[in-house]
């Protein structure tokens, strides 16, 4: 059933979720704000209708702010999946807290088989490690219908990502950009926090990637 009907009550309550104590820059652990979270999910939600009564997987979930979106929006079932143990902790407290029913999962993307209507998810952009947000883009057209996914906004990055996604077997139906918030949780950052321009793809899946 759905639970949120407003965007602005989404944000609200995703503004009082944890965020993961101890970040891991070797695996891009970057977090979404509630607005642009809450905005991923209206579009996801109420533009496109991917999400109330559907099957849902958040890779790369960290504090599990996008799995417990989708859960809030009346998602039939939700999953959450993330590398870092200590980011499951908190988004298992998180989803308690907001009382919605998340499955989350410790482990490598690679360890998620079966089937989920809808992908949304904040991959690593790449930065720090090659090649990271296309596997995170391969794993989500393997296992879902339809993807929306963050990434670094250029037009560079543009032109290189339509490429790859339809070479992994999915077409780029559109691109929303989506100004994301970065709080200061490294070593290195300097200032308060940092503004991200970054682009949400919806992509969906035309083919098997095995094809």
């Amino acid at each position: 059933m759905l639970r949120v009907k407003r965007k602005k009550h989404l944000e609200i309550i995703l503004s009082k979720l944890a965020l993961p104590p101890h970040p891991k820059l070797r695996w891009e652990s970057y977090p979404l704000d509630s607005e642009s979270a809450a905005e991923v999910a209206y579009i996801a939600g109420w533009v496109y209708n991917d999400i109330r009564g559907k099957s849902v997987i958040d890779l790369g979930c960290g504090s599990g702010i996008l799995a417990i979106s989708a859960a809030l929006l009346g998602a039939e079932d939700v999953v959450g999946v993330d590398i870092d143990t200590e980011a499951i902790r908190v988004a298992r407290a998180n989803a308690e807290t907001v009382g919605v029913d998340v499955k989350f999962i410790a482990g490598d993307i690679e360890c998620i088989r079966g089937h989920f209507d809808t992908t949304l998810m904040n991959p690593p952009f790449g930065s720090w490690r090659s090649g990271a947000d296309v596997k995170f883009l391969k794993k989500a057209l393997e296992v879902s219908d339809v993807v929306y996914s963050l990434h670094k906004r250029s037009s560079s990055v543009r032109m290189f990502l339509k490429r790859k996604i339809r070479d992994l077997g999915g077409e780029v139906h559109s691109v929303y950009e989506v100004d994301i918030i970065i709080p200061r949780i490294y070593e290195f950052h300097r200032k308060r926090r940092y503004l991200v321009k970054a682009d949400l793809y919806r992509v969906l899946k035309v083919k098997s990637v095995n094809d």
